[in-house]
Protein backbone atom coordinates (compact mmCIF):
# COMPACT_ATOMS: atom_id res chain seq x y z
CA UNK A 1 0.00 0.00 0.00
CA UNK A 2 1.65 3.33 -1.22
CA UNK A 3 1.73 5.75 1.86
CA UNK A 4 -0.20 8.58 0.49
CA UNK A 5 0.88 10.93 3.00
CA UNK A 6 4.04 11.10 1.35
CA UNK A 7 3.75 10.84 -2.31
CA UNK A 8 6.35 13.47 -3.55
CA UNK A 9 6.23 14.31 -6.85
CA UNK A 10 9.03 13.01 -9.36
CA UNK A 11 11.70 15.53 -10.42
CA UNK A 12 14.82 13.61 -11.54
CA UNK A 13 13.79 12.81 -14.93
CA UNK A 14 17.44 12.76 -16.64
CA UNK A 15 16.19 15.22 -19.07
CA UNK A 16 19.10 14.94 -22.46
CA UNK A 17 20.04 11.40 -21.23
CA UNK A 18 19.90 8.47 -23.35
CA UNK A 19 17.93 5.66 -22.43
CA UNK A 20 19.78 2.80 -20.83
CA UNK A 21 20.78 -0.42 -22.64
CA UNK A 22 18.22 0.39 -25.44
CA UNK A 23 19.53 -2.67 -28.04
CA UNK A 24 16.07 -1.63 -30.62
CA UNK A 25 15.06 1.06 -32.03
CA UNK A 26 11.49 0.88 -29.95
CA UNK A 27 11.56 2.26 -26.74
CA UNK A 28 11.19 -0.70 -24.31
CA UNK A 29 11.13 -3.25 -26.44
CA UNK A 30 14.61 -4.65 -26.53
CA UNK A 31 13.61 -7.57 -24.19
CA UNK A 32 10.23 -8.39 -26.64
CA UNK A 33 9.94 -11.72 -28.83
CA UNK A 34 10.67 -11.55 -32.17
CA UNK A 35 6.70 -11.12 -33.09
CA UNK A 36 6.49 -8.33 -30.99
CA UNK A 37 9.05 -6.66 -32.51
CA UNK A 38 8.36 -6.98 -36.10
CA UNK A 39 4.72 -5.41 -35.24
CA UNK A 40 6.30 -2.88 -34.07
CA UNK A 41 8.92 -2.45 -36.09
CA UNK A 42 5.79 -1.82 -38.78
CA UNK A 43 4.64 1.03 -36.92
CA UNK A 44 7.85 3.18 -35.59
CA UNK A 45 10.01 3.35 -39.07
CA UNK A 46 13.53 1.31 -38.21
CA UNK A 47 15.26 4.81 -39.74
CA UNK A 48 14.12 7.37 -38.02
CA UNK A 49 12.23 5.32 -34.26
CA UNK A 50 8.64 7.34 -35.26
CA UNK A 51 5.49 6.76 -36.71
CA UNK A 52 2.89 9.26 -38.02
CA UNK A 53 -0.68 7.27 -37.11
CA UNK A 54 -3.96 8.11 -38.55
CA UNK A 55 -7.05 8.17 -36.05
CA UNK A 56 -10.26 7.23 -37.68
CA UNK A 57 -11.81 5.13 -34.53
CA UNK A 58 -13.86 8.37 -33.02
CA UNK A 59 -17.06 7.40 -35.09
CA UNK A 60 -17.03 3.98 -32.56
CA UNK A 61 -18.27 6.46 -29.80
CA UNK A 62 -19.51 9.68 -31.90
CA UNK A 63 -20.82 8.28 -35.12
CA UNK A 64 -20.41 10.32 -38.11
CA UNK A 65 -19.09 13.50 -36.67
CA UNK A 66 -17.23 15.89 -39.35
CA UNK A 67 -14.50 14.46 -41.75
CA UNK A 68 -16.10 10.72 -40.50
CA UNK A 69 -18.78 11.07 -42.58
CA UNK A 70 -17.70 8.89 -45.48
CA UNK A 71 -14.81 6.62 -44.73
CA UNK A 72 -14.29 5.77 -48.79
CA UNK A 73 -14.00 9.19 -49.53
CA UNK A 74 -12.85 11.47 -46.71
CA UNK A 75 -10.36 8.57 -45.10
CA UNK A 76 -9.37 5.83 -47.58
CA UNK A 77 -7.13 8.82 -49.93
CA UNK A 78 -5.11 9.77 -46.66
CA UNK A 79 -3.85 6.01 -45.43
CA UNK A 80 -1.25 6.07 -48.30
CA UNK A 81 0.48 8.58 -46.17
CA UNK A 82 0.07 7.57 -42.76
CA UNK A 83 2.60 4.79 -41.54
CA UNK A 84 -0.53 2.82 -39.22
CA UNK A 85 -3.99 3.53 -39.10
CA UNK A 86 -6.24 3.25 -35.94
CA UNK A 87 -9.68 2.30 -36.36
CA UNK A 88 -12.05 -0.18 -35.28
CA UNK A 89 -12.97 -3.06 -36.63
CA UNK A 90 -16.25 -2.92 -37.96
CA UNK A 91 -14.87 0.25 -40.64
CA UNK A 92 -11.58 -1.83 -41.12
CA UNK A 93 -13.56 -4.66 -42.58
CA UNK A 94 -16.21 -2.83 -44.32
CA UNK A 95 -14.48 0.33 -45.78
CA UNK A 96 -10.25 -0.01 -45.66
CA UNK A 97 -9.12 -1.92 -48.66
CA UNK A 98 -6.63 -4.62 -47.72
CA UNK A 99 -4.19 -3.66 -50.37
CA UNK A 100 -2.63 -0.99 -48.64
CA UNK A 101 -1.31 -3.46 -46.30
CA UNK A 102 -0.52 -1.15 -43.72
CA UNK A 103 -0.02 -2.20 -39.85
CA UNK A 104 -3.00 -1.74 -37.93
CA UNK A 105 -3.75 -0.06 -34.17
CA UNK A 106 -7.27 -1.70 -33.40
CA UNK A 107 -9.67 -0.12 -31.14
CA UNK A 108 -10.21 -3.06 -28.95
CA UNK A 109 -12.57 -1.52 -26.39
CA UNK A 110 -16.16 -0.92 -26.78
CA UNK A 111 -19.26 -0.87 -25.36
CA UNK A 112 -20.06 2.92 -24.68
CA UNK A 113 -21.17 6.34 -26.45
CA UNK A 114 -20.95 9.85 -25.70
CA UNK A 115 -24.96 9.36 -25.32
CA UNK A 116 -23.53 7.97 -22.01
CA UNK A 117 -20.93 7.13 -19.64
CA UNK A 118 -17.93 6.79 -21.46
CA UNK A 119 -15.53 3.68 -20.43
CA UNK A 120 -17.27 1.53 -19.53
CA UNK A 121 -16.57 -0.84 -21.85
CA UNK A 122 -15.20 -4.80 -22.05
CA UNK A 123 -12.62 -5.97 -24.91
CA UNK A 124 -12.78 -8.08 -27.88
CA UNK A 125 -11.65 -10.93 -28.76
CA UNK A 126 -7.98 -11.64 -29.59
CA UNK A 127 -8.72 -14.42 -31.83
CA UNK A 128 -10.53 -11.41 -33.82
CA UNK A 129 -7.45 -8.68 -33.61
CA UNK A 130 -5.22 -12.32 -35.10
CA UNK A 131 -8.33 -12.40 -38.11
CA UNK A 132 -7.71 -9.39 -38.93
CA UNK A 133 -3.54 -9.59 -38.73
CA UNK A 134 -3.50 -6.30 -36.62
CA UNK A 135 -0.05 -4.92 -35.70
CA UNK A 136 -1.47 -3.42 -32.22
CA UNK A 137 -4.66 -3.12 -29.95
CA UNK A 138 -5.49 0.60 -28.26
CA UNK A 139 -7.15 0.21 -25.00
CA UNK A 140 -8.78 3.29 -23.18
CA UNK A 141 -7.40 4.46 -19.52
CA UNK A 142 -9.51 6.39 -17.57
CA UNK A 143 -7.23 6.86 -14.62
CA UNK A 144 -8.47 9.18 -12.03
CA UNK A 145 -12.02 8.40 -12.76
CA UNK A 146 -13.53 7.17 -9.69
CA UNK A 147 -16.43 4.97 -11.31
CA UNK A 148 -14.24 3.51 -14.70
CA UNK A 149 -10.49 3.58 -13.35
CA UNK A 150 -10.52 -0.29 -12.10
CA UNK A 151 -12.64 -1.62 -14.87
CA UNK A 152 -9.97 0.29 -17.97
CA UNK A 153 -6.55 -0.96 -16.13
CA UNK A 154 -8.71 -4.36 -15.80
CA UNK A 155 -9.34 -3.88 -19.60
CA UNK A 156 -5.65 -3.08 -20.26
CA UNK A 157 -4.58 -5.60 -18.24
CA UNK A 158 -6.35 -8.29 -20.04
CA UNK A 159 -5.81 -7.10 -23.14
CA UNK A 160 -1.69 -6.85 -22.52
CA UNK A 161 -2.52 -11.08 -21.19
CA UNK A 162 -4.05 -11.46 -24.37
CA UNK A 163 -1.13 -9.85 -26.65
CA UNK A 164 1.63 -11.44 -25.20
CA UNK A 165 0.27 -14.91 -26.09
CA UNK A 166 0.45 -13.79 -29.78
CA UNK A 167 2.65 -11.58 -29.88
CA UNK A 168 0.20 -8.47 -30.55
CA UNK A 169 1.60 -5.30 -28.58
CA UNK A 170 -0.94 -3.21 -27.25
CA UNK A 171 -1.06 0.43 -27.04
CA UNK A 172 -2.45 2.37 -23.81
CA UNK A 173 -4.42 5.20 -24.12
CA UNK A 174 -5.10 8.16 -21.68
CA UNK A 175 -8.72 9.64 -21.20
CA UNK A 176 -9.13 13.12 -20.20
CA UNK A 177 -12.38 13.70 -18.02
CA UNK A 178 -14.01 17.02 -17.19
CA UNK A 179 -12.74 16.73 -13.76
CA UNK A 180 -8.96 15.70 -15.00
CA UNK A 181 -5.82 18.40 -15.18
CA UNK A 182 -4.35 18.46 -18.58
CA UNK A 183 -0.78 18.47 -16.96
CA UNK A 184 2.40 16.94 -16.57
CA UNK A 185 1.67 15.65 -13.20
CA UNK A 186 -1.61 13.79 -14.70
CA UNK A 187 -0.62 12.72 -18.03
CA UNK A 188 2.96 11.54 -16.51
CA UNK A 189 1.10 9.36 -14.32
CA UNK A 190 -1.61 8.38 -16.20
CA UNK A 191 1.42 6.67 -19.07
CA UNK A 192 3.66 5.74 -16.11
CA UNK A 193 0.10 3.63 -15.20
CA UNK A 194 -0.35 2.35 -18.58
CA UNK A 195 3.09 1.06 -18.96
CA UNK A 196 3.25 -0.52 -15.76
CA UNK A 197 0.77 -2.58 -16.31
CA UNK A 198 2.07 -3.83 -19.72
CA UNK A 199 1.35 -1.22 -22.43
CA UNK A 200 4.11 -1.01 -25.18
CA UNK A 201 3.10 2.30 -26.31
CA UNK A 202 1.31 4.87 -24.89
CA UNK A 203 -1.07 7.67 -26.71
CA UNK A 204 -1.75 10.42 -24.48
CA UNK A 205 -1.65 14.14 -24.82
CA UNK A 206 1.19 17.41 -25.18
CA UNK A 207 1.37 19.48 -22.14
CA UNK A 208 3.78 21.81 -20.83
CA UNK A 209 6.82 20.00 -19.23
CA UNK A 210 6.10 16.86 -21.89
CA UNK A 211 9.74 16.06 -21.51
CA UNK A 212 8.82 14.97 -18.32
CA UNK A 213 6.04 12.67 -19.41
CA UNK A 214 8.18 11.04 -21.83
CA UNK A 215 11.27 10.60 -20.23
CA UNK A 216 9.33 8.98 -17.20
CA UNK A 217 7.41 6.21 -19.63
CA UNK A 218 9.58 3.42 -20.50
CA UNK A 219 7.54 3.13 -23.60
CA UNK A 220 7.06 5.30 -26.76
CA UNK A 221 5.01 8.08 -26.17
CA UNK A 222 2.44 9.26 -29.28
CA UNK A 223 0.66 12.54 -29.10
CA UNK A 224 -3.25 12.58 -29.45
CA UNK A 225 -4.05 15.60 -31.80
CA UNK A 226 -6.91 16.74 -30.01
CA UNK A 227 -9.04 19.32 -31.67
CA UNK A 228 -8.81 20.89 -34.95
CA UNK A 229 -6.07 23.35 -35.00
CA UNK A 230 -4.76 25.68 -37.31
CA UNK A 231 -2.76 24.22 -39.47
CA UNK A 232 0.95 26.10 -38.55
CA UNK A 233 -0.53 24.93 -34.55
CA UNK A 234 -1.11 21.30 -35.45
CA UNK A 235 2.05 21.29 -36.99
CA UNK A 236 3.99 23.37 -33.85
CA UNK A 237 1.81 21.04 -31.72
CA UNK A 238 3.86 18.20 -33.77
CA UNK A 239 7.12 19.77 -33.48
CA UNK A 240 7.13 20.68 -30.43
CA UNK A 241 6.48 16.63 -29.14
CA UNK A 242 9.17 15.41 -31.22
CA UNK A 243 11.66 18.02 -29.70
CA UNK A 244 10.40 16.74 -26.35
CA UNK A 245 10.77 12.80 -27.02
CA UNK A 246 7.55 11.82 -28.91
CA UNK A 247 8.24 8.90 -30.63
CA UNK A 248 5.57 10.14 -33.03
CA UNK A 249 2.12 11.59 -33.52
CA UNK A 250 -1.42 10.26 -33.80
CA UNK A 251 -3.92 12.21 -35.77
CA UNK A 252 -7.18 12.48 -36.53
CA UNK A 253 -9.22 15.24 -36.67
CA UNK A 254 -6.07 17.76 -37.37
CA UNK A 255 -5.70 15.69 -40.70
CA UNK A 256 -9.22 15.00 -41.91
CA UNK A 257 -10.94 18.27 -41.09
CA UNK A 258 -8.29 20.18 -42.70
CA UNK A 259 -8.95 22.34 -45.68
CA UNK A 260 -6.91 19.96 -47.67
CA UNK A 261 -6.82 16.73 -45.73
CA UNK A 262 -3.83 15.24 -48.22
CA UNK A 263 -1.53 18.15 -47.92
CA UNK A 264 -1.97 17.95 -44.49
CA UNK A 265 -0.90 14.04 -42.94
CA UNK A 266 2.26 14.80 -45.67
CA UNK A 267 3.33 18.08 -43.99
CA UNK A 268 2.39 16.22 -40.88
CA UNK A 269 5.08 13.36 -41.74
CA UNK A 270 7.76 15.72 -42.97
CA UNK A 271 7.68 17.33 -39.60
CA UNK A 272 8.02 14.26 -37.92
CA UNK A 273 9.97 11.78 -39.98
CA UNK A 274 12.38 15.00 -41.65
CA UNK A 275 12.58 17.47 -39.28
CA UNK A 276 11.47 19.81 -40.59
CA UNK A 277 10.30 22.91 -38.67
CA UNK A 278 6.37 23.98 -38.68
CA UNK A 279 6.82 27.26 -41.18
CA UNK A 280 8.36 24.82 -43.28
CA UNK A 281 5.91 22.34 -43.29
CA UNK A 282 3.17 25.05 -43.06
CA UNK A 283 5.05 25.86 -46.88
CA UNK A 284 4.81 22.03 -47.66
CA UNK A 285 1.36 21.94 -47.01
CA UNK A 286 0.57 25.56 -48.86
CA UNK A 287 2.84 23.98 -52.00
CA UNK A 288 0.98 20.63 -51.99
Amino acid sequence: MADLDDLREGSRFGIGTEVANQTFHVKGAGNLPWGMKDRLSRIFNPKSGKSVMLAFDHGFIMGPTSGLERIDLNIVPLIEYADCIMCARGILQSTVPPTFNKPICLRADAGSTILTELNDNVIIDIEDALRMNVSAMAVMLAIGDPVMEARTVANLYKAVDNGAKYGIPVMGVTAVGKDMARDSRYFGLASRVAAENGANIVKTYYCDGFENVVAACPVPVVIAGGKKLPELEALELCYKAINDGAAGVDMGRNVFQSEKPVAMIQAVHAVVHDGLTPQQGLEMFNDL
